[in-house]
């Protein structure tokens, strides 16, 4: 087994296509669109490894207001290879003023890792 794809309800997809674009080694598909629904995504494909699927609807906010229970995924890990990628993606990030969230370091479980947050505050870890 392995994971295929995540997805994530986003309010601004072209928005949050280009920040991932720019900062993660992916390429996307061409924008799909359901006019009856009104739903439109895009698939953000990495070299290797599961897919993150952006997805927009109009009446997503609604549907978010409506659920009962905030809990869910916490956050997105992203491994970039080396500790001297997550510093300079890090930077990188930083530089075009997007929030992190947790400097880069060695946590108590042995990763070297970053927290940042993309532009709809979503927290994504950036691994060795």
């Amino acid at each position: 087994m392995k994971i295929e794809h995540v997805a994530i309800w986003v309010s601004d997809l072209e928005k949050m296509k280009d920040f991932y674009l720019k900062f993660f080694d992916v390429h996307s598909n061409e924008k799909y669109y359901n006019p009856k629904k009104g739903f439109s995504s895009y698939f953000l494909s990495f070299k290797k490894g599961a897919r993150i699927e952006l997805m927009h609807s109009p009446d997503i906010s609604e549907f978010m207001e409506k659920m009962d229970s905030k809990l869910g995924l916490a956050h997105l890990a992203v491994s970039v290879g080396s500790k001297k990628k997550v510093d300079a993606l890090t930077e990188s990030v930083r530089n075009n003023g997007y929030s992190i969230i947790g400097e880069p370091r060695t946590t108590g479980d042995g990763y070297y890792e970053s927290v940042i947050a993309d532009p709809e505050g979503n927290l994504i870890e950036i691994t060795a």
